[in-house]
């Protein structure tokens, strides 16, 4: 689907409600535009749990993850990364830091993230899994639609036709 979050918003936000996701993340991709229906992940400096979510083949899908705005690790990686493309993943946003940063821009995915950062993440399997995520002034629940692009994110309850 093509589309751009401003015109989304332009068009949807009477009709609809939508969250805009406040302006922190920066994306360590060359695919800037990404879709998908959310799946949440909480997780705190440890990252198996992501490797876990990322091995599952999907469609249309978007990962969400609360890191807790940690600025001390990475929590995705260009292993992870190539996981996700590999299994059908959109694109990943993350509420924390990755890591590769330099080999994360040809991957064709679309990935956001606070910041990167070079110390990779503890591996305990500690975390939650489709549960209401709240960062960057937007809720975030499984299940519904993640939009971003050049202008931004924006979480929508239904698919944006």
């Amino acid at each position: 689907m093509e589309f751009k979050t401003a015109d989304l918003c332009d068009r949807f936000a009477q009709q609809q409600h939508l969250q805009i996701v406040d302006p922190l993340f920066k994306t360590f991709t060359a695919q800037t535009r990404f879709s998908g229906q959310i799946t949440t992940l909480k997780v705190f400096e440890d990252n198996r749990l992501i490797r876990s979510v990322l091995e599952e083949v999907v469609c249309q899908r978007v990962l969400v993850i609360d890191g807790g705005g940690s600025k001390r690790c990475a929590l995705l990686d260009e292993s992870l990364a190539l996981l996700a493309v590999e299994n059908g993943w959109q694109g990943i946003l993350v509420y924390g830091c990755i890591r590769h940063a330099e080999r994360l821009k040809p991957l064709p995915i679309g990935i956001a993230a606070l910041n990167a950062h070079p110390m990779p993440s503890g591996k305990h399997g500690l975390g939650e899994r489709d549960i209401l995520l709240t960062f960057a002034g937007v809720n975030f629940k499984k299940e519904h639609y993640l939009y971003a692009d050049d202008d931004g994110i924006i979480v929508a309850e239904s698919k944006l036709d």
